[in-house]
């Protein structure tokens, strides 16, 4: 799962496997460890109706509800973009770079502008 953070903003990229993980258990996380801390990332489905976010003792979780995460897995849809407070969301699935990205992109979508 990728992340990128620009003011107020939050955008989360998953791949195909941490989609179908969503789907299936309901969540999916990352962390990057500083030195003797912790900062986690995660998606966790929820009951509500729209997406919403929370950051609390270095755990940011964006929340997804569950129509949405079905949608994502199961449909060619690409994304979802939402509110919470001030910040705005956007959750997608992660395609195929088109540039010679030199990071692994074996679980990524295959990029729709890509003709085989």
């Amino acid at each position: 799962m990728k992340i990128r953070i620009k003011d107020n903003s939050l955008r989360f990229r998953l791949t195909q496997s941490e989609v179908a993980q969503l789907a299936g258990q309901g969540a999916v996380s990352g962390l990057t460890q500083f030195m003797d801390n912790q900062f986690v990332y995660a998606v966790e489905i929820t009951d509500e109706e729209e997406m919403s976010a929370t950051f609390v003792e270095n755990k940011m979780v964006l929340h997804m509800p569950k129509a949405m995460a079905d949608e994502l897995s199961n449909t060619d849809r690409v994304g979802f973009e939402g509110q919470s407070g001030k910040v705005k969301l956007l959750i997608e699935k992660d395609f195929v770079c088109l540039d010679n990205s030199v990071e692994d992109q074996s679980d990524n979508y295959p990029h729709p502008n890509i003709k085989c």
